[in-house]
């Protein structure tokens, strides 16, 4: 992997960037959600969800994403999440989650995934 910010000497104990990682220990689960991604200040895009975590989400990009970027990941069915973009390679970024997922949250999107809408989901 390239350059990411979360190991660089600037983003130390204390920081979010650091904080963000250490829960990188938090279980990825291997998912293959269709979602939509929106940088700040721009178009956003549609996705592949590839990994997914309370601390952030690895997902396809057809074009570069800058690190330190914000961006909005809107799962159907679900408000949009807010997150920090931490690294992009060869059409693969990682994004922090601002704020990190509930343990509940999280396991209704893996459902949802999994098993679909459920009957009352409007969005979906």
């Amino acid at each position: 992997m390239s350059d990411t910010t979360w190991n660089d000497s600037r983003f130390g104990p204390g920081s979010y960037e650091h904080s963000s990682q250490e829960d990188r220990s938090a279980p990825r689960v291997r998912v293959h959600i269709a979602a939509a991604v929106r940088p700040s200040g721009v178009r956003g895009f549609q996705t592949i969800v590839r990994d997914l975590s309370l601390g952030g989400f690895t997902a396809t990009s057809p074009k570069r994403l800058e690190a330190h970027n914000f961006c909005w990941l809107t799962v159907p069915g679900f408000e949009p999440i807010r997150g920090e973009v931490v690294w992009w390679e060869a059409g693969l970024f990682g994004v922090a989650f601002a704020s990190l997922l509930s343990q509940e949250t999280l396991d209704a999107i893996i459902a949802h995934q999994r098993h679909g809408p459920i009957d009352d989901d409007p969005i979906a």
